[in-house]
């Protein structure tokens, strides 16, 4: 299926320039209408809040604000614009722990580093075309974590230790 990007304003926050270039420049041909940019997570936030980009691509390891905490920030602080926008984190650490506390805090897809410019569109296409119902409990706000959808489930609850649920 062909997309047409341009109406997609997208926000890349990475602090190493090389690659911001390279995710820019997929994204520009990819068709992407607006692209922001900044170079940590404290910029990030602050251009997500004047910009309110339909998607975040974050990369995990800055400094003076991370990738994680940023997600964590947009995903908890009642001011945030969007709490729920796609956030696709990029990081060039794939061990499960990290993922975990990626998918724990609230980002919406993992992309490795380092990857091809197909890998970074397909996950734009998978946050447009199947959004995440997103959940919200006293200790998690964000995507549902779960993505496979069981066929033979017919009921409110997942858990055995949900039925004593009120």
């Amino acid at each position: 299926m062909a997309f047409e990007f341009e109406k997609l304003s997208v926000l890349i926050i990475e602090d190493t320039i090389p690659m911001l270039k390279l995710v820019s420049s997929v994204l520009e041909t990819l068709g992407v209408g607006n692209i922001y940019t900044a170079a940590n997570g404290q910029e990030g936030y602050k251009t997500f809040c004047e910009n309110t980009p339909d998607i975040i691509i974050t990369d995990w390891h800055m400094y003076p604000t991370s990738g994680i905490e940023l997600v964590d920030k947009i995903r908890n602080n009642p001011a945030s614009p969007n709490r729920m926008i796609p956030i696709v984190m990029m990081t060039g650490f794939s061990v499960l722990p990290r993922v975990e506390q990626a998918r724990d805090t609230g980002v919406t897809e993992f992309l490795v580093k380092p990857f091809s410019a197909n890998d970074l569109a397909r996950r734009i296409a998978y946050v447009i075309n199947r959004p995440r119902d997103f959940i919200e409990t006293p200790d998690y706000f964000g995507p549902d974590r779960r993505r496979r959808k069981g066929e033979s489930y017919k009921g409110p609850y997942r858990r055995i230790s949900d039925l004593s649920v009120p």
